[in-house]
């Protein structure tokens, strides 16, 4: 599994929130399109902004990132921050599915 890993730093939080509502509608756009494997976004007490995309194949993954201009195009217009990128191969992913498994009894 390769991944695409992007970290934005922003002068506060409030700023990082508006940027990652935003962000998170183009990738939710991006989703088919890219074929995501996985998709986290995490905004950090201190302006932080984190954004992890998995993908199953490298072409995939090298397609999004040459997207990757266009989709933070707007956010660099209303906001200043640092930006940092890079590509890796995912050594270690967990992520528990949310199930119930509770049985619902109807004694009537």
């Amino acid at each position: 599994m390769y991944s695409s890993q992007l970290q934005l730093k922003f002068s506060n939080v409030s700023e990082a929130k508006i940027a990652a509502q935003s962000l998170c509608e183009l990738l939710k756009s991006r989703i088919s399109v890219f074929d995501f494997h996985g998709l986290q976004v995490t905004v950090g007490k201190d302006g932080d902004l984190s954004i992890s995309v998995r993908f199953q194949d490298v072409k995939a993954m090298n397609d999004f990132e040459k997207d990757i201009p266009k989709i933070i195009e707007d956010i660099k217009q209303a906001f200043l921050f640092k930006m940092t990128k890079f590509t890796g191969v995912c050594v270690f992913s967990f992520e528990r599915e949310a199930m119930s498994s509770s049985i619902s009894i109807d004694a009537k």
